[in-house]
C-alpha cells in the first residue's frame, strides 16, 4: 500500500494509458467520492472498463481494487475536514439507520483488530512497560480520553506514570524533558494525527526511549518511532472518532499487567478500598 496515494498517482501519471490517466484524474479531484465507488461505478462514472480500473489498482502496486479503495478511505481520514467528513457521511446514512449502522461498524473495526494486531507487539509492550524506569502516556485531542483512561489504571499497577498532559507544544517537551533509555513513552494517536503527539514521540526516541504506539496502522507516522506498534482500527463510519477498538486493546493491555503484577496489585487495592472507605468515596449499599 501507497503511503500517500495522490502522491502516487501524481508521480506515475506520465506512464499511465489514456483509460488510466481518465481514472487518475478523477481519484485525484474526487477522492472522497471515488472512495466509496466500487470498481464497476468508477469505471462508469469515467467511461472506462471495470477491468481497467481493476490493473489501475494492480499497477499502482495494490493487489486489487478493495486495496486502493481503502488507500482512498485513508486519504479522506487524513485530509478532510471533520465538516467535509459530516457532509459525505450524511449523504450515506439515513436517520433511521444510525444505530444499526454505527454499532455494527464498531463490530467490525473489533473484527479487523483482532485479526491485524502483532501479539508479539503486545506481549512486548507489557514487558516494557513492566520494565521501564517511567511511564509517559501521550494522547491530545480525541485521544486525550484514551490516555486519561490508561493512566487511571496504570497507576494502580505501576510506580512513576505520568500522563503528558498540555496544549503548549513547549510545555509538552518541558514535561518530557527527563526522558531517556530506561523510560517507555505510550503515545496514542488517530487520524487527522496530532502533530503534538508525533513530535514529542520523535523527541522521546532520540532520547533512547523505549515507544509503545496505539495507533490505526503500521503506516500511522507515530508508528515511524514505535519499538511496538498495537494497531486498533478506526475506520471512518461517522465523522466522530471511533474509540472503541484502541480501548479495547487498552483494557487487554491492562489486564495482561495486572496478571503480570497479581500480588502487587491485589495488595494495592486493599489499601485503596480502605482508602476509599474512609474518606466515603463510593456510595455503599444500605440494607435499610
Amino acid at each position: 500500500m501507497k503511503k500517500d496515494l495522490i502522491a502516487s498517482i501524481k508521480q506515475l501519471y506520465p506512464g499511465f494509458s489514456k483509460g488510466q490517466k481518465l481514472i487518475s484524474d478523477y481519484i485525484v479531484n474526487n477522492y472522497e467520492k471515488a472512495a466509496f465507488m466500487t470498481a464497476a461505478k468508477l469505471g462508469k462514472e469515467v467511461n472506462v472498463s471495470e477491468s481497467t480500473v481493476v490493473r489501475f489498482a494492480t499497477e499502482l502496486g495494490f493487489e486489487g481494487y478493495p486495496g486502493l479503495q481503502k488507500a482512498m478511505q485513508e486519504e479522506i481520514r487524513t485530509r478532510l475536514t471533520s465538516v467535509q467528513r459530516m457532509k459525505i457521511i450524511s449523504d450515506k446514512m439515513s436517520d433511521k439507520d444510525i444505530l444499526k449502522t454505527v454499532l455494527m461498524s464498531d463490530i467490525d473495526k473489533l473484527t479487523k483488530t483482532l485479526s491485524e494486531i502483532k501479539e508479539e507487539d503486545f506481549l512486548g509492550a507489557v514487558d516494557t512497560i513492566l520494565n521501564s524506569k517511567r511511564i509517559y502516556i501521550l494522547g491530545a485531542r480525541s485521544c486525550y480520553s484514551l490516555a486519561n483512561f490508561l493512566e487511571f489504571y496504570l497507576n494502580h499497577i505501576c510506580d512513576n506514570v505520568k500522563k503528558v498532559s498540555t496544549t503548549s507544544a513547549s510545555e509538552t517537551f518541558e514535561q518530557m524533558y527527563r526522558v531517556g533509555k530506561d523510560d517507555v513513552v505510550i503515545g496514542i494517536s488517530y487520524p487527522r494525527y496530532s502533530k503534538r503527539t508525533i513530535n514529542a514521540l520523535k523527541f522521546a526516541s532520540d532520547r533512547g526511549a523505549r515507544i509503545v504506539a496505539i495507533t490505526d496502522s503500521a503506516l500511522s507516522p507515530i508508528a515511524e518511532y514505535a519499538t511496538y506498534v498495537l494497531t486498533a482500527r478506526n475506520d471512518m463510519s461517522t465523522f466522530v472518532d471511533s474509540l472503541v477498538a484502541p480501548l479495547s486493546v487498552i483494557n487487554a493491555l491492562i489486564v495482561a499487567l495486572v496478571m503480570k503484577r497479581k500480588d502487587e496489585v491485589a495488595r494495592n487495592y486493599e489499601e485503596l478500598e480502605d482508602i476509599w472507605d474512609e474518606y466515603d468515596v463510593y456510595e455503599k449499599n444500605s440494607d435499610e
